[in-house]
Protein backbone atom coordinates (compact mmCIF):
# COMPACT_ATOMS: atom_id res chain seq x y z
CA UNK A 1 0.00 0.00 0.00
CA UNK A 2 1.27 3.27 -0.57
CA UNK A 3 0.24 6.88 0.05
CA UNK A 4 0.23 9.75 -1.81
CA UNK A 5 0.60 13.54 -1.62
CA UNK A 6 1.41 16.58 -3.26
CA UNK A 7 4.62 17.42 -1.51
CA UNK A 8 6.17 14.05 -0.79
CA UNK A 9 4.59 12.30 -4.07
CA UNK A 10 4.17 8.50 -3.82
CA UNK A 11 5.13 7.18 -0.32
CA UNK A 12 5.37 3.47 -0.32
CA UNK A 13 5.79 1.10 2.67
CA UNK A 14 8.28 -1.47 2.70
CA UNK A 15 7.27 -4.86 3.53
CA UNK A 16 7.46 -4.40 7.67
CA UNK A 17 4.60 -1.39 7.14
CA UNK A 18 7.18 1.65 7.32
CA UNK A 19 7.56 4.60 5.23
CA UNK A 20 10.64 6.44 4.87
CA UNK A 21 11.42 9.60 2.58
CA UNK A 22 14.34 11.61 2.43
CA UNK A 23 15.65 14.67 0.29
CA UNK A 24 18.93 17.26 0.79
CA UNK A 25 17.58 21.08 1.08
CA UNK A 26 19.38 24.35 0.27
CA UNK A 27 19.24 26.32 3.33
CA UNK A 28 20.91 29.30 3.35
CA UNK A 29 24.61 28.22 2.86
CA UNK A 30 24.44 24.82 4.05
CA UNK A 31 22.79 21.04 3.19
CA UNK A 32 20.21 20.00 5.42
CA UNK A 33 19.42 16.24 5.23
CA UNK A 34 15.20 15.66 6.23
CA UNK A 35 13.86 12.56 6.75
CA UNK A 36 10.15 11.55 7.27
CA UNK A 37 9.51 7.98 8.34
CA UNK A 38 6.85 6.35 10.37
CA UNK A 39 7.34 2.82 11.46
CA UNK A 40 3.85 2.12 10.28
CA UNK A 41 2.05 3.41 7.56
CA UNK A 42 -1.52 3.20 9.07
CA UNK A 43 -0.60 5.75 11.75
CA UNK A 44 0.23 8.12 9.01
CA UNK A 45 -2.23 10.96 8.26
CA UNK A 46 -2.35 13.01 5.36
CA UNK A 47 -3.23 15.92 8.13
CA UNK A 48 0.68 14.92 9.64
CA UNK A 49 2.06 15.17 5.89
CA UNK A 50 0.31 18.37 5.54
CA UNK A 51 2.65 20.09 8.53
CA UNK A 52 5.91 17.65 7.46
CA UNK A 53 5.47 19.86 4.29
CA UNK A 54 5.07 22.88 5.89
CA UNK A 55 7.69 22.44 8.61
CA UNK A 56 9.95 22.06 5.41
CA UNK A 57 8.68 24.92 3.59
CA UNK A 58 9.20 27.34 6.48
CA UNK A 59 12.91 26.10 7.78
CA UNK A 60 13.98 29.06 8.40
CA UNK A 61 11.25 29.91 10.66
CA UNK A 62 11.39 26.43 12.45
CA UNK A 63 15.40 27.23 12.88
CA UNK A 64 14.97 30.51 14.12
CA UNK A 65 12.31 28.68 16.87
CA UNK A 66 14.98 26.24 17.54
CA UNK A 67 17.80 28.78 18.36
CA UNK A 68 15.50 31.17 20.74
CA UNK A 69 15.25 27.71 22.50
CA UNK A 70 18.97 27.16 22.95
CA UNK A 71 19.28 31.06 23.84
CA UNK A 72 16.07 30.94 26.38
CA UNK A 73 18.28 28.05 28.25
CA UNK A 74 21.17 30.34 28.85
CA UNK A 75 20.14 31.39 32.19
CA UNK A 76 19.95 27.79 33.57
CA UNK A 77 23.53 27.08 34.46
CA UNK A 78 22.42 22.65 34.33
CA UNK A 79 20.79 23.03 30.97
CA UNK A 80 21.76 20.90 28.21
CA UNK A 81 22.80 23.75 26.27
CA UNK A 82 25.23 25.63 28.57
CA UNK A 83 26.65 21.69 29.31
CA UNK A 84 27.39 20.90 25.22
CA UNK A 85 28.81 24.96 25.01
CA UNK A 86 31.19 24.34 27.91
CA UNK A 87 32.27 20.57 26.75
CA UNK A 88 32.54 22.39 23.04
CA UNK A 89 34.65 25.04 24.46
CA UNK A 90 36.44 22.36 26.47
CA UNK A 91 36.80 20.04 23.26
CA UNK A 92 37.72 22.73 20.44
CA UNK A 93 40.15 25.04 22.61
CA UNK A 94 41.82 27.94 20.89
CA UNK A 95 40.27 26.02 17.44
CA UNK A 96 37.10 27.38 18.42
CA UNK A 97 37.08 30.73 17.03
CA UNK A 98 37.74 29.13 13.60
CA UNK A 99 34.08 27.76 13.72
CA UNK A 100 32.50 30.72 15.14
CA UNK A 101 30.76 32.46 11.88
CA UNK A 102 30.36 36.20 14.31
CA UNK A 103 32.66 36.65 17.12
CA UNK A 104 30.46 39.49 19.56
CA UNK A 105 32.17 38.67 22.82
CA UNK A 106 29.24 36.71 23.91
CA UNK A 107 31.03 32.97 23.44
CA UNK A 108 27.55 31.62 24.13
CA UNK A 109 25.57 33.10 21.81
CA UNK A 110 28.63 32.96 19.51
CA UNK A 111 28.06 29.51 19.44
CA UNK A 112 24.39 29.30 18.78
CA UNK A 113 24.46 31.57 16.00
CA UNK A 114 27.42 28.98 14.42
CA UNK A 115 25.36 25.74 14.85
CA UNK A 116 24.75 24.11 11.71
CA UNK A 117 21.23 23.01 11.26
CA UNK A 118 22.48 19.68 10.08
CA UNK A 119 19.14 17.06 9.98
CA UNK A 120 15.46 17.20 9.87
CA UNK A 121 13.79 14.09 11.56
CA UNK A 122 9.74 14.15 11.06
CA UNK A 123 8.29 11.58 13.05
CA UNK A 124 4.79 11.55 10.74
CA UNK A 125 3.28 8.92 13.07
CA UNK A 126 3.48 11.59 15.95
CA UNK A 127 1.09 13.70 14.80
CA UNK A 128 -1.30 13.04 17.59
CA UNK A 129 1.27 12.01 20.43
CA UNK A 130 3.00 13.66 23.22
CA UNK A 131 6.35 12.71 22.00
CA UNK A 132 8.56 15.05 18.89
CA UNK A 133 7.05 15.50 15.70
CA UNK A 134 10.48 16.54 14.14
CA UNK A 135 13.66 16.24 16.32
CA UNK A 136 16.53 18.98 14.33
CA UNK A 137 20.27 17.96 14.82
CA UNK A 138 22.75 21.10 15.63
CA UNK A 139 26.69 20.44 15.23
CA UNK A 140 29.33 23.26 15.46
CA UNK A 141 31.30 20.91 13.59
CA UNK A 142 30.16 19.36 11.30
CA UNK A 143 32.56 16.68 10.92
CA UNK A 144 31.68 15.55 14.17
CA UNK A 145 28.61 14.54 14.15
CA UNK A 146 28.64 13.05 17.99
CA UNK A 147 28.86 16.29 19.70
CA UNK A 148 25.26 17.53 18.73
CA UNK A 149 22.50 19.36 20.27
CA UNK A 150 18.47 18.29 19.45
CA UNK A 151 16.00 20.42 19.47
CA UNK A 152 12.48 18.28 19.74
CA UNK A 153 9.27 19.95 18.02
CA UNK A 154 5.69 19.33 18.75
CA UNK A 155 3.40 19.10 15.71
CA UNK A 156 2.13 22.69 16.34
CA UNK A 157 6.12 23.76 15.55
CA UNK A 158 6.71 24.49 19.39
CA UNK A 159 9.70 23.22 21.20
CA UNK A 160 9.31 20.46 23.52
CA UNK A 161 12.92 20.53 24.45
CA UNK A 162 16.68 20.77 23.88
CA UNK A 163 18.86 17.86 24.49
CA UNK A 164 22.30 16.32 23.94
CA UNK A 165 22.66 13.54 21.72
CA UNK A 166 25.07 11.90 24.89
Amino acid sequence: MAIEHDYFGLLESGPDGSIFWSEVVDFGDQRVTIDLTAPDQDDVSVASLDVAAAMIATLEAVDMRARNAMVSELDDRTSEVIEYILQQQELLGDDLDDLLVDVSGDVHMDIIRSLQLMSMTILADEHEGKDPFAVLEYALDPDSTDDVLLVNLDVDGSVQSVTSAD
